[in-house]
């Protein structure tokens, strides 16, 4: 056997392994923040509120608080079930440390889930007009029958019956995730601004198409990252690097007649480049801290709504 396999020291002084480098963690109310789920809701309240902004049209108060309310509640139920499957079929090896938070306070977490989805739903047969809830109901069946079908195929893997997880190479869950969130997201600001914008509703249409992408590839970086098979694959820099490079013709594009929202669309490119970054340095980060800062990288419209 060669002397560095059969002596441990001079194989750490050739090739000392990744674990000996220190990765730094996030703070302590990031990991809260990640870990109790409350990173989908902030980003989709920010993202609302940015598309809002960028169209020019003030959202009431309780387009915020549904779209906060309704995220928080799915994304709760959505590590409790997959806490539970895997648990249930010995599989804890697929379980990250937000499902064991979820499971080890479900107690807690479950009635808050509850809650946010009976205060949801409150809001939507009380505050929401009836042109809007018709026209959202859509959306609303397309989520359901995402999310149900996803868990359905997890617990009756042998029935099949969850056709959406079936379109794969094409069609992944990332990219289901990610037009299914941004529309929620942006579909109160543009229902709005429907008339006004209607000549430029197709680059309107491309803004929102570029923060789908921007949510597909937060999702897409996430499974990469978290996934042991792929770390020696391709990883995300390259997509990353041409969804931001890409933003600068369409931010051009929009600017002569919707600076706003060319504005916008360069925020995103921002949190395309973050996320390059973290892809580039995923290895000196622990796994909350990368996790959680893919979200904070979504955050970039924030800077707008700030100005």
């Amino acid at each position: 056997m060669p002397q560095t396999l059969s002596n441990p020291q001079a194989r750490l002084r050739i090739d000392p392994p990744i674990a000996c480098i220190r990765r730094l963690d996030a703070p302590s109310p990031v990991r809260l923040w990640h870990l109790a789920s409350l990173d989908a809701p902030t980003v989709a309240v920010v993202w609302s509120l940015a598309f809002a902004w960028a169209a020019g049209v003030p959202l009431p108060a309780w387009v915020p608080v549904l779209l906060a309310l309704a995220t928080w509640a799915v994304y709760i139920a959505d590590r409790l079930l997959d806490a539970h499957a895997a648990l249930r079929m010995d599989k804890l090896d697929s379980l990250r440390e937000r499902h064991l938070f979820h499971h080890r306070h479900r107690r807690l977490l479950l009635p808050i889930a509850l809650g946010a989805a009976c205060a949801a739903l409150w809001i939507v047969f009380t505050q929401m007009p009836s042109i809007a809830r018709e026209r959202n109901s859509v959306l609303a069946v397309a989520a359901v029958a995402y999310f149900t079908g996803v868990h359905s195929s997890r617990r009756l893997p042998t029935l099949h019956l969850s056709p959406l997880v079936k379109l794969s190479p094409l069609v992944k869950k990332e990219l289901l995730v990610g037009l299914l969130f941004t529309a929620a997201c942006a579909l109160p600001a543009f229902s709005r601004a429907a008339a006004r914008l209607a000549p430029a509703r197709g680059p309107l249409v491309a803004a929102g198409v570029y923060f789908a992408l921007l949510a597909w590839l937060n999702c897409h970086a996430i499974d990469r990252w978290e996934t042991p098979q792929s770390t020696h694959g391709p990883q995300i820099f390259s997509p990353a690097c041409l969804l931001a490079f890409a933003a600068v013709p369409l931010a051009g594009f929009l600017s002569s007649t919707q600076p706003r929202f060319a504005v916008l669309v360069l925020a995103g490119a921002a949190g395309a480049l973050l996320l390059t970054l973290l892809d580039r340095f995923r290895g000196r980060l622990t796994p909350i801290a990368l996790r959680a800062s893919a979200d904070l990288a979504l955050l970039t419209p924030l800077a707008l709504l700030l100005r």
